[in-house]
């Protein structure tokens, strides 16, 4: 008769298969991330809803994606830190990976004076890299200030692969955003070159070459006078 110890001896593999095995796992290739891009990160319970469910892709283990997610406006901040802490708090590393606020270098030239400043790409929206779940979407879902995901009816859409790209390339750019007060047909003043303090009006704008044509009263007659946006500023 074939005791309990017998039986598990029997049922080992011999030792030329656990290390065939062991190979075959350590070569098999990892599976293909959607997403997978770093960047820098910067540093009250809400009732929950059912959990809509997933698409079969969404429900992989592996299917890491960016997702948009609605919040309070003026609050990304606040609601990125929030969420950070609840990854922390709650073991959620492994399926929540990175919470970024959009923003992008802006050139804005206020009387006179140029100033670079800080402006969110898309207000009242983060973007969160995670595994779509059960879990990750009810810690995400119910951070304090967080309104809801961006989706096709009730199911949350990832960010296709080039959005991604376009929105880290806005935030990477070298050359800061120049931001345009004026408008065609309005009055400005001229705050550098050889018409500093001319005044005139805003014929064409010219965004791709960052470029205005104001007309401008010269020895009585209109002329024409390209200017960079910088040198420009609402009368």
């Amino acid at each position: 008769m074939m005791n309990d110890f017998d039986q598990e001896e029997e049922n080992l593999e011999p030792f030329e298969d656990q290390e065939k095995r062991a190979e075959e796992v350590e070569n098999t290739p990892e599976s293909e991330e959607l997403v997978n891009i770093e960047h820098p990160q910067e540093s009250g319970e809400t009732v929950a809803e059912e959990y809509p469910g997933q698409p079969d892709e969404m429900s992989q283990e592996d299917d890491r994606a960016w997702y948009v997610v609605h919040c309070y406006s003026g609050y990304e901040n606040k609601v990125r830190h929030n969420l950070e802490q609840r990854i922390e708090s709650m073991g959620m590393k492994d399926k929540i990976f990175d919470v970024v606020v959009p923003t992008e270098e802006e050139i804005e030239v206020k009387e006179g004076k140029r100033r670079t400043v800080e402006r969110r790409v898309f207000p009242g929206y983060i973007l969160v890299n995670m595994i779509m779940s059960e879990e990750s979407w009810y810690v995400v879902r119910n951070t304090p200030g967080v309104t809801g995901f961006v989706g096709m009816g009730t199911q949350p859409t990832p960010l296709r692969p080039e959005e991604v790209a376009q929105i880290i390339k806005r935030m990477e750019a070298e050359a800061p955003h120049i931001k345009v007060t004026f408008r065609s047909g309005e009055r400005v003043r001229i705050v550098d070159g050889p018409f500093n303090d001319f005044r005139g009006t805003v014929a064409e704008i010219d965004m791709e070459r960052a470029k205005v044509r104001v007309m401008v009263n010269f020895f009585g007659r209109e002329t024409p006078v390209e200017l960079d946006f910088l040198q420009v500023e609402k009368a």
